[in-house]
């Protein structure tokens, strides 16, 4: 392998998280005021709206912690943890314990939706928080909100259904998070539980989603893994099924490199790779259809920030993990298309949503779904494999 390529790479993903991507949000987003962050903001960094979505607190708060523990600790990065940390804690929870996905600049509620990702984030951001501060109040809130997930992910605790029971389904996204959401558990503050739901959750994804037949991994399924022929049963999303693919991976490096994890992370990645990666303008598209046939959605065709993000690390943990060339030469392709079409040199960051030919859609870069933490988890997490790389290999 190419030292001086690896040694290039690490280099530039260190000096984008530390130069670019963390000084476009931090320390402007602190509401020193009312805690949490201020995240909504254009392409200059000026702010576009006042409010907060419940997540992407969680995750702003996992990557300050992130960075005190892993890169440097800095007291205004622990103290911009803290402020995100209790803003969650005190004001983003109603009485029955569920986690809101929308509030006001204070912290009053303005949505509830149905699914548990905010408290998935929070799992994260809490057990980052407390190896960090050494808090355990916030160690201990997150494997009691790790338990809620559990209860929510198993069914033991029920949630509202969307749809009616006509026709049962079950989708990938939450044996996914929950993959990722019990590794970072267990990578900061641990918790037994943690390996074998992984494995449990890695299985699930085998057996219903992944469709070797077809080359394909669905978006959801029937209860049985059969494909619903249906438009919302047959739409795929390559670059979500691409984070799943180096969840796995990830799991196989903790796991001394099994041979079989490595196995279906690379499947799901080629399989995904293929079906997502779009050959006339490069990048990766957001939804296919399984027949290609149309797709429902009117963005379809349009290039999303965080689906090249999860591309760039699947990619580069497959090459460093096989050592196969053909994905050396896949994360160039996505590394360079990403950086070319979506950093912004002027300001710094990304823009989170372009046409299909590469025309930048919209100049915001954060709002209700896009915050700190696809781009700057992509550089980070690069930037460590990529130093592990070089120290083990």
């Amino acid at each position: 392998m190419d030292t001086q390529y690896i040694k290039s790479l690490r280099d530039f993903y260190k000096h984008q998280l530390l130069e670019d991507t963390v000084p476009f949000w931090f320390p402007r987003s602190y509401d020193t005021v009312n805690g949490g962050y201020l995240l909504m903001r254009d392409a200059d960094g000026s702010l576009i709206d006042t409010d907060k979505a419940v997540w992407i607190q969680g995750r702003a708060c996992w990557l300050l912690s992130t960075l005190y523990n892993t890169v440097e600790p800095r007291q205004d990065w622990l103290e911009g943890a803290k402020l995100g940390y209790e803003f969650l804690k005190t004001q983003c929870f109603d009485e029955n314990g569920k986690m809101y996905f929308h509030v006001d600049q204070q912290g009053k509620p303005i949505r509830m939706r149905r699914y548990f990702f905010s408290e998935t984030f929070a799992v994260i951001a809490f057990a980052a928080y407390a190896k960090a501060s050494g808090n355990q109040e916030a160690a201990e809130l997150s494997r009691s909100i790790f338990t809620t997930c559990l209860e929510y992910a198993s069914g033991e605790r029920p949630i509202d259904p969307k749809f009616e029971n006509t026709r049962p389904s079950k989708g990938i996204g939450v044996p996914m998070i929950m993959i990722n959401t019990a590794q970072q558990l267990r990578e900061t503050i641990g918790d037994p539980r943690c390996d074998e739901a992984i494995r449990l959750w890695i299985d699930e994804i085998d057996t219903y989603f992944v469709k070797d037949d077809i080359q394909c991994v669905m978006e959801q399924v029937a209860p049985d893994g059969s494909i619903i022929d249906h438009i919302d049963g047959r739409t795929l999303n390559p670059g979500h099924a691409i984070e799943g693919a180096w969840f796995i991976l990830h799991e196989a490096r903790y796991r001394d490199h099994d041979p079989k994890l490595i196995d279906l992370g690379c499947r799901m990645l080629d399989y995904m790779w293929k079906r997502g990666w779009d050959q006339e303008y490069g990048g990766i598209l957001y939804f296919r259809d399984v027949y290609n046939k149309p797709v429902q959605e009117y963005w379809q065709d349009m290039k999303f920030w965080w689906p090249q993000n999860e591309a760039i690390i699947a990619t580069l943990l497959a090459y460093l993990v096989t050592k196969d060339e053909k994905y050396r030469r896949m994360h160039k392709q996505i590394h360079d298309y990403a950086y070319k079409h979506f950093h912004d040199q002027e300001h710094g960051e990304w823009f989170g949503y372009l046409h299909r030919d590469g025309r930048i859609a919209q100049t915001a870069k954060g709002n209700l779904f896009k915050g700190p933490f696809h781009l700057p988890r992509q550089e980070w997490y690069c930037w460590s494999i990529l130093n592990d790389f070089l120290k083990n290999d």
